[in-house]
């Protein structure tokens, strides 16, 4: 049996660029608006007409550019409204014209300063107005802030809209009040007090998330029957936002037992389209949002890690390529295990040198404690580095230095050689000059530095460094290399290692 579909109708170009910084220019909405069409919203509200020459000419931009969406554009119950909003969408293959005026007391009393008398009338005359000036139109009637509207008022108003010939009918948490259980509960009421919503009439919802619930009340709606809902992308709009778009969607898709039905959204598309907002907009996703945040599918607890490793359905509970992400992320830094450590080396191509693994790990632990991430190539240089390892005469157990623009550079390090525990200081031009000056000191071996190379192995200010030393002695010209968070410290294991291969060769 075909599922029914959930219209998902998209307010970001309109309610979303409401949210204050989030202002787009008319060559911005007109980019997001084609990456909805290819996302396949059924509805883009792409603006409210009268409140500028600039978004009514955006609105106009928008229905020029986009083919397969209804747009619609948003109006106050005013003829001026209206007629200021047919100008903008009826350049659109599917226009619609989105009616609203306010029928909660607090409003009516406060900012209308009207009766429900005055409200009523002006609802039905503003949806006849539309009716009859754009026939070619789809008319939304929208009941403002209806989850604190008095019910039977809120019943009488819906019931007189749908009369005039309103096609589909909002009911609103404009901010964002209502609990989940009651507003399923206030929808399953109006419908049995309003036979038309849900059979002739199309019963939409758009909640905000000032109690952060615009999503829970969504799904709460779509149950009680509501087979449109208005959302934005990334959730972005008035005050705490909107119904974020990728959320609803993916949790009707992922629960679509539990809900019985359907949208046309193409999800690769999601990821894709939170990112182009996130950027034209400047709002930054957070890294745990739903769906879109940069942590959604990254994994960096060890357990969790070597589940997802095993079976990806242990953690995740849809797949990441499903909303246009490329793939699972592991995250490896100091919570993770040895398993995803190893699966993560494979992948990157590399055999593990024989017996390796151990040191290998506990090197890894070791710069895990010191940044927050540890990326691919972290873990390249930390595998290169072992098959390159030669049997260690000299180790580095600490190093210590003092530096400054007018301070003497001087370094005390202190090198292990089997048991025995060796220090020395020194002063040089610099402080890598006076570590490499006090390595001479307890090896007793003098180089002659030949070259010396520092290049960033990854990103961010916690970058692993990698240093590469060319050192010659006796004839012999050998590279040893050294890896840290700290380049004074890379570039002594570097020294040491070059020292290391010379007393090799030279046995």
């Amino acid at each position: 049996m075909a599922r029914e579909k959930v219209i998902v109708f998209d307010t970001t170009l309109r309610d979303g660029e409401q949210c204050p910084g989030a202002s787009l220019n008319t060559g911005e909405k007109v980019q997001i608006a084609k990456q909805l069409e290819r996302l396949n919203v059924d509805v883009i509200e792409a603006g409210f007409p009268i409140s500028s020459p600039g978004d009514l000419d955006a609105v106009r931009r928008v229905a020029k550019a986009v083919t397969k969406p209804v747009v619609c554009g948003l109006a106050r119950a005013t003829k001026k409204d209206i007629d200021a909003c047919w100008e903008a969408i009826k350049y659109a293959k599917k226009p619609r014209i989105h009616v609203f005026i306010a029928t909660s007391d607090i409003h009516m009393k406060y900012k209308l300063k009207k009766s429900r008398a005055q409200v009523l009338k002006e609802a039905v005359q503003a949806v006849r107005y539309a009716r009859k000036s754009a026939p070619r139109a789809e008319v939304e009637f929208s009941a403002e802030d209806a989850s604190r509207s008095q019910f039977d008022f809120l019943v009488e108003v819906v019931r007189a809209v749908i009369k005039a010939g309103a096609g589909i009918v909002n009911i609103p948490d404009t901010v964002g009040y209502a609990l989940p259980d009651e507003f399923g509960k206030m929808l399953t009421e109006l419908r049995e007090q309003v036979p038309e919503l849900g059979k002739k009439v199309m019963l939409s919802v758009h909640c905000h998330n000032d109690l952060g619930l615009a999503v829970a009340n969504s799904l709460a709606a779509v149950r009680a029957g509501a087979r449109q809902v208005e959302c934005t992308i990334n959730g972005i709009g008035e005050r705490a936002g909107n119904c974020s778009l990728e959320e609803v969607v993916m949790s009707l898709r992922t629960r679509k037992s539990e809900f019985g039905v359907t949208t046309g959204i193409k999800t690769p598309q999601i990821y894709r389209t939170s990112r182009l907002v996130s950027k034209l907009t400047g709002f930054v996703v957070q890294r745990n949002k739903a769906i879109v945040g940069k942590n959604a599918f990254a994994h960096e607890a060890g357990i969790h890690q070597h589940g997802v490793l095993a079976s990806p359905l242990t953690y995740e509970i849809m797949h990441p390529e499903d909303v246009g992400w490329q793939a699972t992320r592991i995250v490896l830094g100091k919570h993770s295990g040895r398993h995803a450590l190893v699966v993560r080396i494979k992948e990157l191509g590399y055999e593990i040198p024989q017996g390796s693994l151990d040191k290998i790990f506990a090197r890894f632990k070791a710069l895990a404690d010191k940044k927050k991430q540890v990326y691919d190539e972290d873990i390249s240089a930390l595998v290169e580095e072992e098959s390159l390892v030669v049997p260690e005469v000299y180790s580095l157990e600490y190093l210590n230095v003092t530096t400054g623009n007018k301070t003497i550079p001087t370094a005390t390090v202190g090198l292990k050689k089997g048991k025995q525990k060796l220090q020395e200081a020194s002063c040089g031009d610099g402080p890598v000059d006076a570590a490499f000056k006090a390595v001479d000191k307890i090896t007793g071996i003098k180089c002659r530095l030949d070259d010396y190379s520092l290049h960033s192995i990854s990103s961010g200010k916690d970058a692993l460094g990698d240093v590469s030393v060319r050192v010659s002695r006796n004839g012999h010209s050998i590279i040893g290399h050294g890896s840290s968070t700290d380049i004074i410290e890379a570039s002594v294991k570097a020294y040491i290692n070059a020292i290391n291969r010379l007393l090799a060769m030279e046995k």
